[in-house]
């Protein structure tokens, strides 16, 4: 396969209990105008060993497609059929047959979501969204499948009041009439509460309260941390927030042994005037943060080592969908099976290198520091051994002239240099991955010359490096240097006063 993409993790743990690893898995959304074929879908799974997939219905195309794959399979109910299916059990049953038991155990159905967001999307059908869930379960029974297959339902976080700090969350009251019931089926089938997260929706509407980097999962000084003054707690994304509110929402009602798993959490790519953080780059830091995040297994502040198991939002750019530019860009790829842009998950843990088009480069970050970027470019054309002199003046890589354009031809050298070496674009966090070739005019990049490069003898780039030819060390020992030649220069000129 190719080199580098997207990088997700696979572990093989089918239910988020406290002693089992979790998983991160994907949502497959059908709003495309050119939906790929589900052997298309099935085969960009298994390219990039995606072992989690949830579907919004039971599309039988797609069930046979996943079927031998391995894959574990997340069906629903789609809310149009609810109301059949809560009202009848003989209705449940049937769907059960044709969805679920015709397809099992060829395909590794391991969850049936009913309904979604009900409380919110279809309130109406509220009332017998329990009936729902317990004929389901006793067609499960009738075929021996209970034990294999778990049954729940998605929730909307908003229905969680209060939601900080975490310690003092409850549900709406006004749901506790189906909660409650929904709850102690929940738990006396050992299923899970399905809770569906969106920090950025909760920073877009937060009005500057929530920082974008407590949204992002992006490290936060001590004094920046929320705390819940409860517990004295201490939390640095929303995401843990939510996840610990929702437990104390359920202990408020005394259920405190239902596990948590995420059924849909993400980030735009794209977005209008309005939406100015729904950017490649948040979409990039949110799910590459995210999936580190859940596979870390250190859990959340309030349940140490407790796994949250979470689907991302989602597989495919949905261009039909309906709603604002943001609703139509959360997808990790668009239907041809490109990437909308490469993860960032080196240096954590079991990773997958595989990229679907072969071609990736290394390129100076948007709006980074230009001090930072020329340190990195005097590093990688001195200690980093890299043949620089395509932008000496003259030469075809010298315009434009600009230390940023002069430090992605750099970076990208050096990247295919080591041959697209984990950790080798980062430049203390300076440069990025992308799959646009930065090639212009005859400046040719190295990756447009289809060249993997060889793994030579030099330090990789590392923000945490002690090597005193890293990038980072290269910045503060120049900087230094500059600061005695200042320093020289003032007393030279008080001498000559």
């Amino acid at each position: 396969m190719g080199v580098l993409l997207f990088l997700l993790f696979l572990l093989t743990a089918s239910t988020a209990t406290a002693d089992e690893d979790a998983f991160i898995g994907v949502n497959i959304g059908t709003d495309l105008s050119d939906m790929p074929h589900p052997t298309q879908v099935a085969a960009l799974l298994k390219a990039q060993q995606i072992r989690h997939v949830r579907l919004y219905d039971a599309d039988r195309g797609m069930l046979v497609a996943l079927a031998n794959t391995g894959i574990q399979v997340v069906v629903s109910i789609p809310n149009e059929q609810l109301l059949g299916i809560g009202q009848s059990n003989s209705t449940a049953a049937n769907w059960v047959s044709q969805n679920i038991v015709a397809h099992y155990p060829a395909t590794n159905i391991t969850a049936i979501c009913v309904g979604s967001e009900v409380f919110t999307s279809l309130p109406n059908a509220a009332r017998i969204l329990v009936n729902a869930l317990k004929y389901v379960q006793s067609a499960l029974v009738a075929s021996n499948l209970d034990r294999q297959i778990k049954v729940s339902t998605p929730l909307p976080s908003s229905i969680i009041l209060d939601s900080f700090p975490p310690s003092q969350a409850f549900f709406n009251h006004s749901l506790n009439p189906v909660l409650v019931p929904m709850l102690n089926f929940l738990q006396s089938t050992g299923s899970y509460l399905m809770l569906n997260i969106y920090p950025y929706y909760d920073y877009m509407q937060a009005n500057g309260v929530i920082p974008l980097d407590y949204a992002l999962f992006e490290p936060l000084s001590p004094n920046k941390e929320a705390v819940d003054s409860n517990t004295l707690l201490h939390y640095t994304n929303v995401f843990d927030a939510v996840v610990d509110a929702a437990y104390s929402a359920m202990a408020f009602l005394n259920f405190t042994n239902i596990p948590v798993v995420v059924t849909e959490s993400g980030w735009p790519s794209k977005g209008d005037a309005s939406e100015p953080d729904a950017t490649i780059e948040n979409a990039n830091t949110y799910n590459s943060n995210l999936i580190r995040h859940v596979l870390n297994n250190t859990g959340t502040p309030k349940r140490p080592g407790m796994a949250v198991s979470t689907f991302i939002y989602e597989l495919y750019n949905e261009d039909t969908k309906v709603g604002s530019i943001s609703e139509k860009n959360w997808g990790l790829f668009n239907a041809n099976g490109e990437p909308v842009y490469i993860m960032r998950l080196t240096g954590s843990g079991n990773v997958l290198s595989n990229d679907t088009t072969n071609q990736t480069y290394c390129t100076a970050k948007e709006g980074a520091d230009k001090k930072m970027l020329q340190a990195a470019l005097d590093w990688a054309c001195g200690p980093g051994k890299v043949d620089c002199s395509a932008l000496l003046q003259g030469q075809p890589c010298y315009e434009p002239d600009d230390v940023a354009a002069h430090a992605t031809y750099a970076f990208d050298a050096y990247y295919h240099k080591m041959g697209k070496a984990a950790g080798s674009c980062d430049f203390n966090g300076v440069a990025t991955i992308t799959t646009t070739d930065p090639s212009h005019g005859s400046c040719v990049f190295t990756g447009s010359l289809g060249m993997n490069g060889t793994l030579v003898n030099v330090t990789m780039p590392s923000f945490n490096s002690t090597s005193s030819d890293s990038p980072a060390d290269y910045f503060h020992r120049s900087a230094f240097m500059r600061l005695v030649v200042m320093i020289g220069a003032v007393f030279s000129f008080a001498a000559y006063l």
